[in-house]
């Protein structure tokens, strides 16, 4: 009987065999060699040798590294509440069964299905100095437009800009689908009670969804720390470095200067910090299904 269980055991467990063997080509062995990397000193044309930790600690010297760390740090910040909050107010704006909401969901969610390369030369159509979009608006209303992609502080704002409307899809659905989980009783008590609009808000929706809230600021937070494209094709990190994220830094490192290990070093530092938030989430999730 033992036997037989064992080996029913087995046969079910070679369902999983293929998403193993996929997982660990594009995963484990990817993760595994970058692991290899960062510890060696090579480029793409020698076999390298090994130089410890050292790469490691030649990133955490280099002003260029923090200097992009901090650009991505400061576009989560700003990014990630913009997406929650922008996400849930059109969740809840949506959250009816009418043709006219139907629209508008297909509408906002509609930018998400578009290339990077589209997004990015939408928005340098708007913030294009002299004739674009905004710098039009701008001059009608009597503001002298500033240059948005090449000025130092307004470069990153609108990388920002372009970032939100283009990943403001999912969040929105997320919380579309949150919302229509929660059961009518709730809300026709509150009827009853004579609730405000406000306090069934506070008290029965924001709980009600409040690991959905979670859930799109640790996805978006793992997202917006990989951003690349925007930054590359608007600004190409400029200037001077202002609105160069931490990918760009790893891609400049490892394939323009040809560095290998120390690109293979910064990108250790993304995964770890990508790896945080996740923990956080995880964490955060058992104490509410403990509580």
């Amino acid at each position: 009987m033992a036997e037989s269980y064992s080996r029913s055991r087995w046969t079910n467990g070679l369902f999983t065999l293929p998403y193993l063997l996929v997982f660990s080509a594009l995963l484990v062995f990817p993760l595994g060699w970058s692991i290899w990397l960062s510890l060696h000193k090579v480029d793409l044309f020698g076999p390298g040798r090994f130089v410890g930790l050292a790469n490691y600690a030649r990133v955490l010297s280099d002003p260029i590294f923090l200097q992009a760390l901090w650009n991505t740090i400061v576009f989560v910040a700003l990014s990630v509440p913009a997406l929650v909050a922008l996400g849930l107010f059109l969740a809840l704006a949506l959250n009816r069964t009418t043709r006219l909401t139907a629209f508008l969901r297909g509408v906002f969610f509609s930018s998400s299905v578009l290339s990077v390369t589209i997004v990015t030369l939408l928005w340098r159509f708007v913030f294009i100095p002299g004739d674009g979009l905004l710098a039009v608006v701008m001059r009608q209303i009597g503001i002298e437009p500033a240059n948005f992609l090449s000025t130092s502080g307004w470069s990153l704002f609108a990388v920002g800009v372009a970032t939100v409307w283009w990943c403001l899809g999912l969040p929105m659905m997320l919380f579309l689908a949150a919302l229509q989980q929660i059961p009518d009783d709730l809300y026709e008590a509150a009827a009853l009670d004579n609730a405000s609009p406000w306090r069934v808000l506070v008290k029965i929706t924001l709980p009600s969804i409040a690991r959905t809230i979670m859930l799109v600021a640790v996805i978006q937070i793992v997202l917006q720390f990989q951003l690349f494209g925007q930054a590359q094709l608007m600004t190409k990190g400029g200037p001077n470095g202002t609105s160069r994220p931490l990918v760009m830094y790893i891609y400049e490192t490892g394939f323009v200067r040809w560095d290998v290990g120390k690109g293979a070093a910064a990108s250790q530092f993304l995964f770890l910090i990508i790896l945080c938030a996740a923990l956080i989430q995880y964490v955060v999730s058992m104490r509410k299904q403990e509580s």
